[in-house]
């Protein structure tokens, strides 16, 4: 018997679509295509000429691409967007020959924008993080992580936690958000490092499990923030309360380094089976390893290597040889990534990281959502979140060959239009 055909709510056809489905170096594209979306899941995608066939048209909105990419929404892994401040003066200290350690041990870098952030109210931080939010939209952006991490105390790690729980009420209709607790991102301004790790495991780890304002807890694994061994503390008191382990591992010193945390965060991540190693730019060959035999992705965060003028970029290539699953991810910051530029990322990836276009579009989309442990999202096939984006430019080599510019015409979230571009906005795209 022949199962019934699709009620279509929403087609878009005539395009070049990329499933992100296929593999980490295959965008699974399938020219003059189509998708087929029934209220908020994506229920075909194919050749456009068999679209009549396999799909009842008859009450759907349909959306002629021309000839142009479509691909699945993006998914940001790994941002910071809830602050307050402004850290653009850091940039002359860095032209005078500062490095981030020197900073941040001058109490500039996250310690200035947690007095910011301790200083601004409620209103302020949500106003502020829902613009930076929908900019990630305009990007292409449908899905996007949130971390606390700029509080650093209990009282006000919960009020921005709780601020992040608004934002994902207030943006539901177009954005996903997914929230971290980051709680061990840096030795609060206080100072007491002993009592403030003993804080996160024993009082703010359980209460936000408790309210369940998080999905994941993160720790910044480096010689200017904490020991392998104080991640590994905070990472397995969230695991006993299930949250999801996250890690910011190898970004300013590798495990040579004098001042490393003993091992590399690489090796601990994959130890603690977290989601996602992020950053990585001095991973070793035996935490790639590691990496690969856990299953742990790589968070590819090139625009902060760039903004932090470093001259070492993460081993993507490396990491995908060996077998790593990646993600791409803007992580928009206020001091080492102020941007919300999904097009300048992917202009990173593939100029400085040596990833191709297809293998940038896929860790954005399929590796974002592997990344968060969502497995419904980052991809076009039958059963997933109707997320999509028509982009501007008609292939994905164009989409990532033009960095900071603005591509994306269309977004659709869960099934309905939520974004678009005003006229001439995709300037470059032919």
């Amino acid at each position: 018997m022949t199962p019934p055909r699709p009620h279509a709510t929403l087609v878009v056809r005539n395009a070049l679509v990329a499933t992100c489905d296929a593999g980490p170096s295959d965008a699974g594209l399938v020219p003059c295509g189509a998708v087929a979306v029934e209220d908020r899941l994506v229920a075909w995608v194919g050749p456009d000429a068999a679209l009549a066939g396999a799909v009842d048209l008859e009450h759907a909105e349909v959306i002629d691409a021309g000839g142009r990419l479509v691909t699945p929404g993006l998914v940001d892994s790994h941002t910071h967007l809830v602050f307050a401040g402004d850290r653009s003066g850091e940039l002359a200290q860095r032209a005078r020959g500062l490095d981030y350690g020197a900073i941040a041990r001058a109490g500039g870098g996250i310690a200035s924008t947690v007095r910011a952030t301790r200083a601004a109210s409620r209103e302020e931080l949500l106003a502020s993080a829902i613009g930076r939010a929908r900019r990630l939209l305009a990007e292409g952006i449908t899905t996007c992580e949130v971390k606390s991490g700029y509080g650093l105390s209990v009282e006000h790690e919960l009020r921005l936690l709780e601020v992040i729980d608004e934002l994902r009420h207030a943006l539901f209709a177009e954005l996903t958000i997914v929230p971290t607790l980051l709680a061990a991102h840096a030795v609060p301004p206080e100072g007491d490092r002993a009592r403030w790790l003993a804080q996160i495991a024993g009082e703010l780890v359980p209460e936000v499990a408790r309210r369940r304002l998080a999905a994941s807890c993160d720790a910044f694994c480096e010689e200017v923030a904490f020991t392998r061994r104080e991640c590994r503390d905070v990472l397995e008191a969230g695991l006993a309360h299930g949250l999801v382990p996250r890690l910011h591992a190898d970004q300013l010193t590798g495990p040579d380094h004098p001042g490393a945390p003993p091992g590399g965060g690489a090796r601990l991540a994959a130890e603690l089976g977290c989601a996602s190693a992020d950053h990585l730019e001095h991973v070793s060959d035996d935490g790639i390893a590691a990496l690969a035999a856990a299953g742990v992705v790589a968070g590819m965060l090139p625009a902060t290597t760039l903004w932090l003028g470093q001259d070492r970029w993460a081993p993507a290539r490396r990491l995908l040889g060996g077998g790593v699953p990646l993600a791409l991810a803007t992580n928009l910051n206020p001091g080492s990534a102020p941007t919300a530029s999904a097009s300048l990322t992917f202009g990173l990836a593939c100029a400085r990281l040596g990833l191709s276009p297809e293998e940038a579009l896929v860790a954005f989309t399929a590796g974002g959502a592997r990344s968060l442990r969502l497995g419904d999202r980052g991809r076009l096939a039958t059963g997933c979140e109707a997320d999509l984006v028509v982009w501007g430019c008609h292939d994905v080599a164009h989409l990532c060959g033009h960095p900071a510019a603005p591509h994306a015409l269309r977004v659709v979230k869960r099934g309905r239009s939520v974004w678009e571009a005003p006229p001439g906005a995709a300037f470059d795209c032919p």
